[in-house]
């Protein structure tokens, strides 16, 4: 996914030097018949990359270009994900355009939400509300077997190219996806967490793969028909959960949306969980906002207090994400969400925090309005939790 990069040092090798060569005259290409030409040179390099399992290639010339040539690293970013999360299946006049896709849900829960193997049922449930409304007409479509959270998604692009191609083959079958769950980590419990179904969705080459393609379609109508038709159908997944669903996409883009959504996400489900095991109004709580440093400003955390104490009872954290730095208003967005969420005051700390965890447990220290950091703990006395704060 594109994302500000740190540079690693040392020398390209040959594979990486093309790579950045031809990235750079995508870059700076003036024309479409240009891009056209650069494109193609490009998408065979990658490619090779790829089926070859050669990340390192791939990552070291993006961090030869990250800082040095940014019209050349987006380009490079670009080309990577596309062939990475889709491509052309056959040949000749039986060509086909794949693409994998996730369809991210935003979850929170007193108890754990959902993960792992999913039953055959809940799969045939969401092939037909997928095909129904997100999904053109004509498509082929398969789904893994497996509901993913954030530590068992594909790392890496040669993983994720794997798995797109694992998809495509079951697709073109008219088949669904096995995913072995001893093949992948366990999962981290959260209170808010985002959950994702993922597949690949088949068409005739040049046909339109997505509802919003066709020309009676569009996104803000595929979205509100997914979200109501389709997270009703999921509901009964996520017992016990609050559920918003997203609208699938194409998977790195899925991927960010996800991210974006989960910070705002978090913070309204900070305010309805702790209504819920403390048993008060939001006017109640107080929130404190502080920076979180290592080389560079990382991320934004935010300690929940009742109004009166200044124990952290909960805490949220707010990633910068893509190129968001210091300059980004990430604050001002932290406000209105707590403003919207009812909070009943809101302290913004300016001094530099920094990126402490805790020693014990690994889970972050939070920032306390006295400009301290703490660990966040629940009330003795408070309703039963079965996941991490965070």
């Amino acid at each position: 996914m594109k994302r500000s990069r740190f540079a690693r040092r040392g020398a390209l090798n040959r594979d990486a030097e093309q790579l950045a060569r031809l990235a750079g005259g995508l870059g700076a290409s003036a024309s479409r018949i240009e891009d056209t030409f650069w494109e193609t040179r490009l998408a065979e390099a990658v490619d090779r990359q790829l089926r070859t399992g050669n990340e390192d290639t791939l990552n070291v010339a993006l961090d030869h270009l990250f800082g040095a040539n940014g019209r050349a690293y987006d380009a490079l970013a670009d080309l990577i994900e596309s062939r990475a999360e889709g491509g052309v299946l056959g040949t000749g006049n039986s060509e086909f355009d794949v693409a994998m896709f996730a369809a991210p849900l935003l979850a929170w829960s007193r108890f754990t939400i959902p993960s792992g193997p999913l039953p055959a049922g809940t799969l045939a449930t969401a092939r037909t509300q997928l095909q129904a409304h997100t999904l053109a007409a004509g498509t082929k479509l398969a789904l893994t077997d497996f509901l993913y959270s954030p530590d068992q998604l594909p790392r890496g692009f040669v993983d994720t190219y794997r798995l797109a191609n694992q998809l495509a083959k079951a697709a073109a079958d008219g088949k669904d996806a096995h995913i072995d769950p001893r093949q992948l980590p366990e999962t981290t419990r959260f209170i808010s967490d985002t959950r994702y179904l993922i597949g690949a969705v088949v068409t005739p080459r040049g046909q339109a793969l997505f509802r919003w393609q066709e020309e009676d379609g569009s996104r803000e109508q595929a979205a509100t028909q997914w979200i109501a038709q389709g997270g009703a159908a999921l509901q009964t997944l996520f017992t016990g959960c609050a559920l918003e669903p997203l609208l699938p996409d194409v998977f790195h883009a899925a991927c960010r949306n996800a991210d974006q959504g989960l910070r705002l996400y978090s913070l309204r489900a900070a305010a309805a969980f702790l209504q819920t095991v403390l048993s008060v109004r939001p006017q109640q709580l107080r929130a404190v906002v502080a920076p979180f440093h290592e080389e560079r400003l990382e991320e934004y955390r935010i300690g929940f207090t009742l109004a009166d104490s200044s124990e952290v009872v909960h805490g949220v954290v707010w990633p910068l994400l893509g190129s968001e730095d210091e300059t980004t208003d990430c604050v001002g967005q932290i406000e209105t969400v707590l403003g919207e969420a009812g909070i009943g005051s809101v302290i913004a700390l300016e001094q530099r925090f920094p990126l402490e965890f805790c020693d014990d447990c690994g889970m972050p220290m939070y920032p306390t309005a006295e400009g301290e950091t703490v660990h966040a703990e629940l009330p003795e006395d408070s309703a039963p939790v079965s996941a991490h704060l965070h």
